[in-house]
């Protein structure tokens, strides 16, 4: 199964928030509230998106969080990189050289394809739009159309 960490799905959550309100300042605790996770947790996370460059952090009395770029220009493949790293669905799409069979495997390209999708896919999505409300469901199907590439389209397979 391809799983979002936990760390990362909260990080993405925090960020939401702040884009709500990109020019204020938000402090741990307020943020810690809002989202309903522990105030820890949300220190640590909030350290880490500065760190990754997504959040500038403000000291003292008056001090707190706030975007480090509009929300325009966040992706969520931003903010999971500043928690996990480079986004890879297997060991050898970000750590070539890691698998001792790697040499000899039939597979390695295809994934890497994937590893490609995916992370287009989450560069695709920004912040502002995980932040804005979400587009209306029809018959509990959500509005987004994903379009093949044209290298897999196919005379058998149209894209």
């Amino acid at each position: 199964m391809l799983k979002l960490s936990k760390l990362a799905d909260y990080a993405t959550v925090l960020m939401t928030l702040v884009a709500r309100e990109p020019q204020r300042l938000h402090s741990g605790l307020e943020l810690a509230e809002r989202s309903r996770l522990p105030a820890p947790t949300v220190a640590k996370l909030l350290k880490s998106l500065a760190r990754g460059g997504l959040l500038q952090s403000l000291r003292g009395a008056h001090g707190g969080y706030r975007l480090a770029r509009a929300p325009e220009h966040i992706s969520v493949a931003d903010i999971i990189a500043a928690l996990e790293g480079p986004i890879g669905v297997t060991e050898c799409a970000t750590h070539p050289g890691g698998c001792t069979l790697e040499s000899g495997c039939s597979t390695r390209a295809n994934w890497r394809l994937i590893n490609v999708a995916i992370r287009q896919a989450l560069e695709a999505v920004s912040l502002a739009q995980m932040a804005a409300p979400p587009p209306a469901a029809r018959d509990g199907e959500f509005p987004l159309t994903f379009h093949r590439p044209q290298a897999l389209a196919s005379p058998q397979n149209p894209a």
